[in-house]
């Protein structure tokens, strides 16, 4: 198989990205068949010691796809070291923009009427640039004031072109390489395509910024802007203009002006709630997409990514957060390896083992420094390396709470995120059980009762039928039968050794009233004579299971 001579360009680009930065390990195994003769010689004058600032360069240069990859990148120190995250950092915010023309014509073809009839003002310079869009300010007619989100034009066939040579290639590293079968590039690659073809979607965008709105509506210190529906298409959004500054852009005379400590905190419990009560959270809570209000408020924007979980993994990611939080390490891995996929060569012991050590280590640090974010990425890693596939959720939730942590120091460099997990799961737990108490989910169990009711009479006729007629069979399986009966008959023989000392001291009181001339120590001899047995008994008996139980944690 050959590839297209449009790929084949863009397949030369990535090859020589991996050579130049260090992976000429991958370029050699797909210099084979189907890719076999297809590199060319200037692979051969890289050696692989360009710089992060270079590597983020390169990205940019390849444009939005691979700007969105390296935002992506820049939140998982899983895999790239911390120079290559600070140089992935800007890519974030800072993308050339495209002209007005074609702003303006995409605008007029997507609402079908001219800007000047839509809306009263709209400035043609953009507040700013992203991979997949840019933002301009605008005023309705009524004269409300808006930001319009616009859509790269071309953006999604240059999207689509670019991952059939990534789908290509991470087929190929994952069928023939250790790295790419042990990170599963073909899975990542999907899940990664499925996030951007939703960022894609600006309809599906707004609907975001409605529900998380509605679900965050009891956070007073919380603004999500809302989209404007009638001017709002796949490609377009328009959305309430948010006045504030980012995060980042905050001087330290400005941090006096706010309560740093109160927003930490509200933004976490807020993210906290979304992710593990309603579902649905903001994904990508980068500095650049985290704004403080004028009135001294968290604003969350850009909710093309977004996270989704079930209620079954939420009370998972519940346990999850709680034990890492803690600084349980063998917990954690516990509940990991229950909502994963294990591979035939899974070891859990190395894995419960290098997670043990990995939360201690943590712990060791102070739990104030310990990022929970940065851990469950950790885990993530660690558990690729044993052979257990985790639920993507696991990893995105990773990532979020990585990303939250930096804001939260942000706003209040004495956050404690660990603290903050600590001090809300209990009121998280009783709101979700109050959620599963919903009246839909009280009347299926009703429903279910009522069933189970119904067909209790026939199967009660079926058991006694079949007693009747000599047909009723009960069978027990038994792993090891001997081992349980010698069990059964050591708890057996200690109940019956302790009565029978029981009755002896019983019958030694009883002897007590008994006047007779045969005396032990001016007791009556036979009442005395019961009651030491009875004690010598009761001492021979604990020493004999304290002996025993000794014996069978050594052969354990």
């Amino acid at each position: 198989m050959k590839l297209r001579a449009l790929h084949f360009q863009r397949y030369k680009q990535i090859a020589r990205l991996l050579w130049k930065y260090g992976r000429s390990d991958l370029v050699r195994q797909l210099d084979a068949p189907p890719f076999s003769g297809e590199l060319d010689e200037t692979l051969a004058r890289q050696d692989g010691s360009a710089s992060p600032e270079e590597f983020a360069a390169d990205l940019e240069a390849m444009g939005p796809t691979f700007v969105k990859l390296g935002q992506v990148l820049s939140s998982r120190p899983d895999l790239l070291p911390q120079p290559y995250l600070d140089a992935l950092a800007r890519l974030q915010d800072r993308v050339k923009p495209f002209p007005w023309p074609e702003v303006q014509a995409i605008v007029e073809d997507e609402l079908g009427v001219r800007i000047s009839k839509a809306f009263s003002r709209f400035e043609e310079k953009p507040l700013a640039a992203a991979s997949l869009g840019q933002v301009h300010k605008a005023a309705l007619r009524d004269g409300r004031e808006v930001v319009v989100k616009v859509q790269r034009p071309g953006i999604v066939k240059q999207i689509a072109e670019d991952f059939q040579v990534l789908e290509q290639i991470a087929d190929f590293l994952q069928e023939h390489t250790e790295v790419g079968r042990k990170h599963r590039f073909v899975e990542v690659l999907r899940e990664f395509r499925i996030t951007v073809q939703q960022e894609l979607d600006y309809e599906l965008e707004a609907q975001n910024l409605i529900v998380v709105g509605e679900n965050l509506e009891e956070f007073p210190l919380i603004v999500v802007p809302q989209p404007v529906p009638d001017y709002c298409t796949r490609r377009v959004l328009t959305m309430d203009y948010v006045r504030g500054r980012k995060i980042t852009s905050l001087s330290p005379i400005a941090r006096l002006d706010i309560d740093g400590c109160q927003l930490a905190e509200e933004l976490f419990r807020a993210y906290l709630k979304q992710v593990l009560i309603d579902g649905i959270f903001h994904a990508d809570p980068h500095p650049g997409n985290v704004f403080v209000t004028d009135d001294g408020r968290v604003a969350l924007l850009d909710l093309g990514m977004v996270g989704r979980t079930t209620p079954e993994m939420q009370a998972q990611l519940i346990k999850v957060l709680v034990a890492v939080a803690e600084g349980k390490g063998e917990q954690a891995a516990e509940v990991v390896i229950n909502i994963s996929r294990k591979d035939k060569e899974f070891d859990p012991v190395f894995f419960k083992r290098r997670i043990a050590q990995i939360v201690t280590m943590r712990v060791g640090q102070g739990l104030d420094q310990m990022n929970v974010g940065r851990t469950l990425l950790e885990v993530t890693g660690q558990a690729a390396d044993a052979g257990l596939y985790v639920p993507s959720e696991l990893t995105v939730l990773g990532k979020t709470l990585l990303q939250l942590d930096e804001v939260g120091r942000t706003l209040d460099p004495d956050f404690d995120p660990n603290a903050a997990v600590r001090r809300h799961v209990t009121d998280l737990m009783s709101r979700r059980m109050k959620k599963d108490a919903t009246q839909g989910s009280l009347l299926s169990t009703i429903l279910e009762m009522r069933e189970f009711l119904g067909g209790l009479p026939l199967r009660i006729n079926k058991i006694m039928d079949a007693i009747a007629d000599r047909e009723f069979e009960l069978k027990v399986k038994a792993l090891d039968a001997d081992t349980m009966l010698a069990g059964l008959q050591k708890i057996a023989n200690r109940i019956t050794s302790g009565l029978i000392l029981a009755a002896l001291m019983i019958a030694a009181a009883l002897l007590m009233r008994v006047d007779t001339d045969f005396r032990i120590l001016g007791y009556p001899g036979l009442a005395m004579l019961f009651f030491i047995g009875a004690a010598a008994g009761g001492c021979f008996l604990l020493v004999n299971i304290f002996v025993q139980d000794q014996r069978d944690r050594r052969r354990a």
